[in-house]
């Protein structure tokens, strides 16, 4: 198995575009693809996606959920509830435990590599520095236990946001080794 640090993989681009089992959607918990992440997936990936997604339902803030991933070269998609429909706020609690459980959805179906954007930075307007120090502590922790995920890329739109995940994950590698260091 590689190493943690080559297990995550920071990069700017369309996540729409990524070749992987799942791509993560920025997803409201009524499941509703409309604008941000979500509305880009839908335009990319058809109508067969929010069909799936209107079978599945409402599902609590803070969890995910996987349909097939219609025209896109991803696989699946995981929809990462981290807000309401009528509450577009994120909290850290929504982020975390989405995340967390996007990642445990994913070791579930066995899948391989998957990649999240920075979710709840869009319309909730999340603060992205949070947003990465949360994201990328959640899927170093999986990545360290049993999992058959390989690589988790995070997929920034912008370069500012690719600057500041990529700062973090730096600074997190320093700290995880010098914790690693003292135990």
């Amino acid at each position: 198995m590689k190493p943690l640090k080559e297990r995550i993989s920071i990069r700017q681009g369309d996540i729409t575009d990524m070749d992987v089992d799942a791509i993560v959607n920025a997803a409201n918990n009524d499941l509703m693809l409309g604008a941000g992440v979500a509305g880009a997936i839908l335009r990319k990936g058809g109508d067969s996606i929010q069909k799936e997604c209107n079978k599945i339902g409402s599902i609590p803030i803070g969890y995910a959920a996987i349909t097939g991933a219609g025209k896109l070269k991803a696989r699946h998609v995981i929809h990462a509830a981290s807000m309401g429909l009528g509450d577009m706020r994120t909290t850290a609690k929504s982020l975390r435990t989405a995340t967390a459980h996007s990642l445990r959805l994913a070791a579930e179906r066995k899948l391989k590599t998957m990649a999240f954007p920075a979710v709840g930075t869009g319309v909730s307007g999340f603060p992205i520095e949070e947003c990465a120090q949360i994201m990328l502590a959640e899927a170093a922790q999986h990545l360290k236990g049993d999992t058959s995920l390989e690589t988790v890329y995070f997929v920034l739109f912008d370069k500012p946001a690719l600057d500041t995940f990529q700062r973090t994950w730096d600074k997190l590698q320093k700290e995880l080794a010098a914790g690693a260091a003292g135990a």
